[in-house]
């Protein structure tokens, strides 16, 4: 152990995994902003929007979904009813709560942007790895999400895509 209170190998594994979450969002970003005039962060959002039924999610679903602050959302959101492709809707549950609603502009925006980012990822990260080390890594990040996500508040978002459903 040294000063970190890391074995070495723990301390190379480590300083991997941040200098991955430092350089992934820049790489995703920097596609979407190129091929559709989208930071990461809005095309999350418009993806989420785009398989919640009826393209619509409670502004408070949307931020747990996504992982944002309200404030953070709020932003995103009016950024996205600018350019029409989000518009913010009373909720017909709960007078007090507010939807988010995907357009069809929205639709259509996250529909051309998939396949570029799909690439994007595949080119970032699927295609670095033999077929086993998918799943691997995907076993890595339940570990880790057990953690960081205990009451499984962002499971919607991660689980969807699971095989065994």
């Amino acid at each position: 152990m040294d000063k970190t209170g890391l074995s070495q190998s723990e301390l190379a594994a480590w300083i991997r995994l941040v200098t991955v979450v430092e350089l992934l969002p820049g790489a995703l970003d920097a596609q979407l902003r190129r091929d559709a005039d989208l930071m990461h962060f809005e095309y999350f959002v418009l993806a989420i929007l785009s398989e919640a039924p009826e393209h619509t999610l409670r502004m408070s679903a949307l931020a747990a979904q996504t992982n944002s602050t309200p404030p953070r959302l709020s932003h995103v959101v009016r950024r996205l009813e600018d350019r029409g492709l989000v518009e913010r809707i009373p909720s017909p549950a709960d007078a007090r709560s507010t939807n988010a609603h995907l357009t069809e502009t929205g639709w259509e925006k996250v529909h051309q942007a998939a396949p570029g980012h799909a690439a994007a990822v595949r080119d970032n990260i699927i295609d670095a790895l033999r077929p086993e080390q998918v799943g691997q890594l995907q076993e890595i990040a339940d570990a880790i999400l057990a953690r960081l996500d205990p009451t499984g508040t962002m499971s919607a978002t991660y689980r969807r895509y699971d095989q065994h459903q």
